[in-house]
């Protein structure tokens, strides 16, 4: 066996979806960071395996795998096959999964399990980091500032209403509820009045997944950010292992719509003042104790009004902020990760050479009707005519309606939103329309 073999996997892509529809925007943020992390990890020559589900498979010529290392997922198969399969012929694997179901920790430890090299991150990251109450006693155990937050106690799989309503008036404030180990923006429930909680609770059920833990937390009004970081060995017991801030991105997420709907959409980096802030955001993560987290995780938190932050969750994963901050570093980020997991990583001085803006953008086509026909015509003349595009425009409900994820690589943000129009342009000059 090479010794610098290693299998990528990607839950969405993966086949974690394939008995079940794949929704586009998931779809999107998956592909684009598998696609991502393999091109960076091929720079560092490594021989690369991944596997796809069938519907996806069409994209395999687009990752820098070999194409004898792409295996595909079918509808009746278990992914576990395919994963474990491929997990014997590798010596080092990745993982990008969502925390929910335990998804990324059991995929997690069975790489340790086979005595493979994990290069994604740490179990001890994974089990800190799923559960947002633990996230919260967390940063509440080292004085780091977060929102007050309570797990909803449920009966008959019903979650208490008076139990909300309690804390609801408690607080004082507008309160969001979402499920206790979700990823992202999925299922956020924004709330400001008790009318709006008795009415939506009328019919929770129809958007609720039955059995599954919820959180109430207090809303934090400011500006949503995340951190994008590598863990650093602790060589001894006396040094301070604080993780190494690759950059700070703002989010752009949407959670107080009528419908109460959440969105994750993209999001920018570095942000603006890095510097300070970084230097700011350093001297809050001393006080924490990260020992045991290596490689690449992420921390979600609010700026607010009055120039204070409260942190929200860990994420112990690649997240889709990895598109824009590999394009504006002066290093690889695989690199970096690399050397963390294998304890020999020591900080570099970074540079920010550029701003990205990574985006999903939705699009509806004006003349295509089918995945097939859309791989045929314009897969090539789109990457071609933007070679910004991550993800490639998908659909799989065979509508015309179509996802992709746009990550841009200019010198501000100025110029980044100049780069955005003209692939709008572009787009429609395919007959694809832009919905803005």
């Amino acid at each position: 066996m090479n010794k610098n073999t290693l299998f990528i996997f990607e839950f969405i892509s993966g086949g974690g979806f394939n008995k079940v529809n794949i929704p586009n925007s998931l779809f999107c943020e998956g592909f684009g960071m598998l696609r991502a992390i393999i091109s960076d990890f091929k720079e560092l020559k490594f021989e690369i395996s991944t596997i796809l589900d069938y519907r996806a498979s069409f994209l395999s010529k687009f990752l820098q795998a070999n194409p004898n290392n792409i295996k595909t997922v079918n509808a009746e198969d278990n992914y576990l096959i395919p994963f474990k399969e491929a997990l014997e012929e590798c010596s080092y694997c990745f993982i990008i999964a969502p925390e929910s179901s335990n998804n990324l920790f059991n995929l997690s430890q069975l790489v340790k399990k086979s005595n493979k090299k994990l290069l994604s991150a740490s179990l001890k990251c994974i089990s800190q980091s799923t559960s947002k109450i633990k996230v919260f006693k967390f940063f509440r155990k080292n004085k780091i500032p977060t929102p007050r937050t309570y797990r909803i106690p449920s009966t008959r799989k019903e979650l208490d209403i008076d139990f909300i309503l309690q804390k609801f008036k408690k607080l004082n404030c507008p309160i969001i509820i979402k499920p206790e180990d979700g990823v992202g923006a999925e299922s956020i429930y924004y709330f400001e009045g008790e009318n709006e909680i008795l009415n939506f609770f009328r019919d929770f059920n129809e958007y609720s997944e039955l059995g599954r833990d919820y959180i109430l937390q207090e809303f934090v009004h400011g500006r949503d950010l995340s951190i994008s970081l590598i863990g650093c060995p602790q060589v001894s017991k006396s040094q301070i292992n604080n993780p190494f801030i690759l950059s700070i991105n703002t989010q752009d997420v949407n959670i107080m719509n009528q419908a109460n709907i959440s969105e994750y959409l993209g999001g920018t980096t570095p942000v603006e003042n890095i510097e300070e802030l970084i230097e700011k955001i350093d001297r809050i993560l001393e006080k924490v104790e990260f020992k045991g987290f290596n490689g690449y995780f992420g921390i979600d938190f609010i700026s607010t009004e009055n120039a204070s932050f409260s942190f929200i969750e860990i994420n112990p994963r690649l997240t889709t902020s990895y598109l824009g901050v590999r394009n504006v570093i002066n290093y690889n980020c695989a690199d970096l990760i690399y050397k963390s997991k294998m304890n020999i990583f020591e900080p570099v001085d970074l540079e920010f050479l550029n701003f990205s803006q990574f985006s999903r953008i939705e699009l509806i086509s004006k003349n295509i009707n089918s995945l097939e026909r859309l791989d045929e015509q314009f897969l090539s003349k789109l990457l071609r005519e933007i070679p910004e595009l991550v993800t490639p425009p998908i659909s799989f409900n065979k509508s015309n309606q179509y996802s992709c994820l746009i990550a841009t690589k200019t010198k501000d943000s100025h110029s980044s939103k100049k780069r955005m129009d003209e692939i709008f342009l572009k787009f429609e000059k395919l007959n694809f329309k832009v919905v803005k």
